[in-house]
């Protein structure tokens, strides 16, 4: 008698269904983080190019994110939506939203995105 060795069919797909899945949710998940990513550079960026000047104004912070934003993609976000305000070690500009992704029919994955970037 030979001794069976190997995954049947049912194991493959009780291994390739949690995979698949895996994989369709990191695919949709993917873009929400990518915009994330974009709206952190954009602000570092503004912090960095800022940095020296004097004259600071939410306006002023505001305007040069506006157009980090139109450069680097981003969207569904407006420099209207970072909070631009005088803290202790500079200006801080502070984002803080939820982005989310649409696996199945009405199921989705809400992330939920915090970051402030000091101009000092």
């Amino acid at each position: 008698m030979r001794k069976q060795r190997g995954v049947t069919a049912i194991g493959w797909i009780f291994l390739l269904i949690p995979m698949a899945l895996t994989l369709y949710a990191a695919l949709r998940v993917g873009p929400v983080y990518l915009n994330y990513w974009r709206v952190v550079d954009a602000m570092s960026k503004t912090a960095a190019q800022l940095k020296s000047d004097e004259t600071l104004s939410p306006k002023t912070i505001r305007n040069a994110l506006a157009k980090r934003f139109d450069v680097g993609y981003v969207q569904g976000m407006t420099e209207n939506d970072i909070q631009v305000r005088k803290g202790d070690a500079g200006w801080e500009m502070q984002t803080e939203y939820e982005g989310e992704a649409p696996l199945f029919s009405n199921v989705k994955i809400i992330m939920a995105f915090n970051k402030t970037v000091v101009i000092k």
